[in-house]
Parts: C-alpha cells; sequence; structure tokens
C-alpha cells in the first residue's frame, strides 16, 4: 500500500492544506498594489474622497482623480457636489475630510469652531463679470438700478465687486445683488432676469458662447492674482493621515503644472467629471490662457489676511480672524513637476 493512501496521511495532507489556504484568505493579495523589494507582505493602497465642484477652479481636484488611478500610493476619488452647503453638512457630519471650497467660507466655518485648515490653493484668477450683450455698460457705474447676481455672499466675488464698487465711488443700494446658483446665471442672463453676474468658470464663458453676454471684467483685470477656492483639509485627517495629506497636496500641485502646459488635454480630462460640454472647459481654458491658472498655488498669509479683513468688512465674519492659525503650509512640496499623465 502506497503511503498516501493511508486514511491518517490522507488527513493530514488535507489539513496542511486547509490552514494554507486560510493564511492566503488573510492575506488578500489581490487587495495589495504592489510588494516592495526585500519584503514578502503586499502593501495596500490608500483611499481618500475629496470634494469639487465642476467648475475650473477646481480643475486639479479630478485630474488628480484622474492621475492617481495608476498611482501606487493613495487613490484620490473626486467626489462632485453642486452647492456649497451641501459640502459644508457633509464635512461638519464627518462624511469628508477634503475639499476644495470659497475661501471666505473656510474662515467662516473656522470662526465656528470646525477643526480645518487650508492646506493649499485651488486656482488663481478664473471668475469673470459677465453683462448682457445688448446693454452699453461699459463700467460697473453704468450698473446702477440693473440686477447683479453673485454666487453667495460667503464668496470671494462678492468681496471683489465691493472692493470694485469702493474703487469706482459706486453706492451699493444702487445696485440690486441677488444670490443665484451659479449653474442657473447663463439661463437668467439669457431670459433678461438678470443684468450681470459674476461667477467662476466656465458659468460665465457659457453666456459668452451662446451669444447672451459679453465680458465686463476678468477677475485678473480687478484683482490681479484672484482667489476664489481653496482646499480644505480637516484637523483629523492632518492628526490621522498625515502622509495622505502629503500625497494630495503634491497631486493637486503636479496637476495644476501638468494643466497649465496641457490645457487641451485638461479639458479632455475633466470634462466627463465636471458633465459639461468639452468645447465649453477648453475655451475657458484657451481663451485667453491667463483666464485661471494653476499655479503659484501656496497661500500667503498677507493675501489670506487681506480676504479675512474684507470678510469681516462685508459682515461675513463676526470677528477679526488670525489666519495663521488657518493656514498650513507642511504639506506643500519645495519642488513642484508636471504630473505624467497619459491621456486616451
Amino acid at each position: 500500500m502506497s503511503t498516501m493512501s493511508s486514511p491518517l496521511v490522507r488527513w493530514g495532507a488535507g489539513a496542511i492544506a486547509f490552514v494554507a489556504l486560510l493564511g492566503i484568505l488573510r492575506l488578500r493579495p489581490w487587495q495589495g498594489t504592489k510588494t516592495p523589494a526585500g519584503e514578502g507582505a503586499p502593501v495596500t493602497r490608500e483611499t481618500l474622497a475629496v470634494g469639487f465642484l465642476p467648475v475650473t477652479c477646481h480643475l486639479t481636484c479630478p485630474v488628480t482623480d484622474y492621475a492617481s488611478k495608476t498611482s501606487r500610493s493613495t487613490r484620490f476619488e473626486s467626489q462632485r457636489f453642486t452647492d456649497f452647503p451641501t459640502v459644508v453638512e457633509t464635512v461638519k457630519s464627518g462624511r469628508l475630510d477634503a475639499t476644495f471650497m470659497i475661501a471666505p467660507l473656510a474662515m467662516k466655518l473656522r470662526e465656528q469652531g470646525v477643526n480645518i485648515r487650508i492646506a493649499y490653493l485651488g486656482h488663481r484668477d478664473g471668475s469673470t463679470v459677465m453683462v448682457r450683450k445688448d446693454l452699453p455698460a461699459s463700467t460697473l457705474k453704468d450698473l446702477a438700478g440693473r440686477v447683479f447676481a453673485i454666487p453667495s455672499k460667503y464668496s470671494n466675488q462678492y468681496l471683489v465687486i465691493r472692493k470694485l464698487m469702493k474703487d469706482q465711488g459706486v453706492d451699493p443700494a444702487t445696485i440690486r445683488f441677488v444670490e443665484m446658483a451659479p449653474p442657473d446665471m447663463p439661463g437668467a442672463l439669457a431670459a433678461k432676469a438678470i443684468d450681470a453676474y459674476f461667477v467662476g468658470e466656465p458659468h460665465a464663458a457659457r453666456a459668452e458662447l451662446d451669444g447672451s453676454g459679453r465680458v465686463l471684467y476678468h477677475a485678473k483685470d480687478i484683482w490681479p492674482r484672484f482667489i476664489s477656492c481653496v482646499l480644505v483639509v480637516t484637523d483629523r485627517l492632518i492628526a490621522e493621515r498625515p502622509a495622505v495629506v502629503r500625497d494630495l497636496v503634491r497631486g493637486i500641485a503636479e496637476s495644476g503644472e501638468w494643466a497649465e502646459t496641457h490645457r487641451v488635454d485638461a479639458a479632455k480630462v475633466v470634462s466627463p467629471y465636471f458633465r459639461q460640454d468639452e468645447k465649453l472647459v477648453r475655451y475657458v481654458l484657451t481663451q485667453p490662457k491667463d483666464r485661471v491658472s494653476y499655479r503659484m498655488l501656496t497661500p500667503r498669509d498677507d493675501e489670506m489676511q487681506r480676504i479675512a479683513d474684507m470678510a469681516l468688512e462685508s459682515g461675513i465674519l463676526e470677528r477679526h480672524l488670525d489666519v495663521r492659525g488657518l493656514v498650513d503650509r507642511e504639506f506643500i512640496p519645495t519642488d513642484i513637476e508636471a504630473a505624467h499623465i497619459d491621456v486616451r
């Protein structure tokens, strides 16, 4: 009789195989992305959801999502929102630890005791004042008695318009300001329900392309190197997953550098995320090229403090905010190279 035909031996061999299978199941090698040289255990990739709105101020978020699909470190999954109140509630509930949002809103949350930090900027410039094409207005003064839409009283666009009114000596009472969701602005302008609006792209370019509106001012004409949106992360994320925060900020920085020199490709990448026409996004990124910029995104204390002080003056904030407790530059890379992105 052969050795393997013994029932005892067969039972012992089966038991060993079963234990080995349990070990494989515990390791779950299909969940690992790589095995470092000299190590036997696989490494599981980190994942982080990052909130964004479908505006070019937030373009580096979906670009980083796209680029991180093949990353061996952190996978950044962009989470699309259509309004900032929902973003705020998601952050407050603890279901979102990283997101883009307008700078004054981040400051307001900090004032309210929400434990967040500004880790990076989303862009420079990228907002436009549109006016009805049939109106002869050439300055803000010419809009006296007209209806002017803004995204929110918490928006930087509102602060910029207040600055422009002061510069031109315009009485705020002479213009009727209304808050309106950015996607609704081009249609309202075409229907002549409003006479002008100031918003982040591509919601301004839509009116330009459909022929209902024309550019009155680009943000850079009023406030050079204008900042609207910032990258916000929670204190909890910084404390518990600092390496992921570092990965995220580097990803945003490198995505911005890539977008600067690959604007047509960037439009192709983000259009499905935005759920917008690629032609529209491409127009914003190229007509003109400096309509929005994704370079020099390190926030300086002086420019952040200026926004905070203007927010206090306008009533957004209730007390003075020292931005040194809000801005965290620890995770910003010293050397920024363009991301390596293969657009198919």
